[in-house]
C-alpha cells in the first residue's frame, strides 16, 4: 500500500511540473479539440490538464513497478492463486 501511495505522491509532482512547463508555452484560450476551439474557462482548462498529466505520469510510474518485479515472483504469484505450488517448495 505505501509503495502505491508514495507513486500516486510523485506523480502528483511529476503532472504538476508537467503542467507548469506545458501551459508556459500553451494558452488555454488557443486550444482546439476535435478541430474545434476549447470554449471552456482557463481554469477548467489548467484542471483538466493537470488531471490529464497526473493519469499519464501515474499510469507511467504504475508500469514501471508492474515490470520492475522478477519474472520469477510473477510466477509464482499465478502458480499460488491458480492453486499450484511452486517448483522449488517441498
Amino acid at each position: 500500500m505505501s509503495k502505491w501511495i508514495n507513486l500516486l505522491f510523485l506523480s502528483f509532482f511529476t503532472a504538476a511540473l508537467g503542467e507548469v512547463f506545458f501551459f508556459a508555452f500553451i494558452d488555454p484560450q488557443m486550444l482546439y479539440l476535435f478541430g474545434q476551439p476549447v470554449d471552456w474557462p482557463p481554469m477548467v482548462v489548467y484542471s483538466v490538464g493537470f488531471f490529464m498529466f497526473w493519469c499519464l505520469t501515474a499510469l507511467t510510474a504504475g508500469l514501471v513497478v508492474l515490470m520492475a518485479k522478477p519474472g520469477e515472483e510473477v510466477n509464482k504469484e499465478v502458480a499460488v492463486s491458480a492453486g499450484h505450488r511452486p517448483a522449488n517448495s517441498a
